[in-house]
């Protein structure tokens, strides 16, 4: 029976590699670029971009599909061209100024180590879901703090709320102290549980695509909150209300931390 057990659990190691190992030799194959101090801000801009396009093109569409307006969280309000271009050269702005300096200074601070072998698959998805509880609490406690203390809410967190009705440019429509100090944050807790450098790609693409499907203005019928049972994940009607309320809801992702400190809104069901 143990020996039954063995080979099992060595068959199911033996598909992890199947399916994880192809990728992270694919990646492996592109080691000087990513190994290289470039790299992590070309990987965070890409990326949100790539995430942000398709919202872009829903929101130009669903003005003149009338099909796709119930979708959106708040029907009557639809960004225009002057009000996503600010938000695309502020980001571009943070990205070259601010970002990529931070990146060269990690990179030397630690430089890329990627190893032969990929991550167990079991070991990616405790890791990334873990390091997904950490940020969620990590920017509550932050997101509250800078609503609570007036100071900090107009030095640094107002900047975030100039749109009551978010869409996906928004996502990072920030001050520098904001994007920097909560990308701290999503850099810190891969390195705590030192996760492989596979795992902490996938968590950054996870971290970065729900954070843009917050903000997206919102509510498909694949969207995360849908998909997740109970009301443990509040997604984009969850983060819309908090900016049309400023008073609630403060955590990114789940409702837990809303729950128990009292400061959950219910959003109604469409």
């Amino acid at each position: 029976m143990c020996c039954e057990q063995s080979h099992k659990f060595s068959s199911l190691r033996g598909l992890d590699r199947l399916i994880l190992q192809p990728l992270w030799d694919f990646v492996n194959a592109k080691e000087p670029l990513i190994s290289s101090p470039y790299f992590p801000v070309l990987f965070s801009f890409t990326a949100y971009m790539t995430f942000c396009l398709p919202y872009v093109a829903l929101d130009f569409l669903s003005t003149k599909v009338p099909a796709l307006k119930k979708y959106k969280i708040q029907p009557l309000s639809y960004p225009t061209l002057g009000m996503m271009v600010p938000c695309m050269v502020q980001c571009i702005y943070h990205h070259v100024v601010f970002i990529f300096p931070v990146t060269v200074a990690h990179w030397y601070w630690r430089p890329v180590d990627l190893p032969a072998m990929a991550p167990e698959l079991p070991k990616v998805l405790l890791d990334v879901t873990v390091c997904l509880f950490l940020f969620d609490f990590q920017y509550f406690l932050w997101h509250l703090l800078h609503h609570k203390v007036p100071w900090l809410y107009k030095t640094f967190h107002k900047v975030h709320h100039k749109h009551v009705s978010t869409f996906a440019l928004t996502t990072q429509y920030s001050s520098v102290w904001e994007l920097l100090s909560l990308g701290f944050f999503a850099a810190l807790n891969p390195v705590l549980l030192k996760c492989h450098p596979l795992t902490e790609m996938i968590f950054f693409l996870v971290n970065i695509w729900l954070s843009v499907e917050d903000h997206s203005g919102y509510d498909l019928p694949w969207s995360t909150h849908r998909l997740v049972p109970f009301g443990l994940y509040g997604g984009a009607p969850h983060h819309d209300l908090h900016h049309l309320k400023f008073k609630s809801n403060y955590a990114p992702y789940f409702t837990h931390w809303d729950r128990l400190f009292g400061t959950l809104a219910h959003v109604q069901s469409q």
